[in-house]
């Protein structure tokens, strides 16, 4: 199920020239996922409470043009699969009207004792 959230982008998003910084879309992508996980039905922090810990396994950044400040962008959130332990998500971070970055996330889950764990029902 596709996800989306908007953004503003900040002074403090952005590097000397106004365009955002490029470590800080990966600030938007984990909010796209927090929130993608809390429109579930169960806050992020209800999960962690029952020892379900959502890290990230890999990531793939392909940036194409830059989000510059005072925009308002959107982040959309789609799953792709993945395995019992692993899913994999693609998040596009739509400027308007000037082309996109994406990026593919494979998150993991864990329990409180490190070792991999399945996927709970439902996320």
């Amino acid at each position: 199920m596709e996800h989306r959230i908007s953004f503003k982008v900040y002074y403090e998003d952005t590097d000397s020239l106004g365009v955002v910084y490029h470590a800080n879309y990966l600030k938007y992508l984990e909010r796209a996922r927090t929130e993608r996980l809390d429109a579930s039905g169960k806050p992020i922090r209800h999960w962690n409470q029952e020892g379900f810990n959502f890290a990230v396994y890999k990531l793939e950044v392909t940036f194409l043009k830059p989000a510059r400040l005072g925009d308002v962008c959107e982040v959309v959130t789609t799953p792709q699969g993945g395995s019992e332990y692993r899913q994999t998500l693609k998040q596009v971070i739509l400027p308007p009207g000037r082309g996109h970055h994406r990026s593919r996330r494979a998150p993991g889950v864990s329990r409180r004792e490190d070792a991999a764990a399945e996927f709970p029902p439902g996320v």
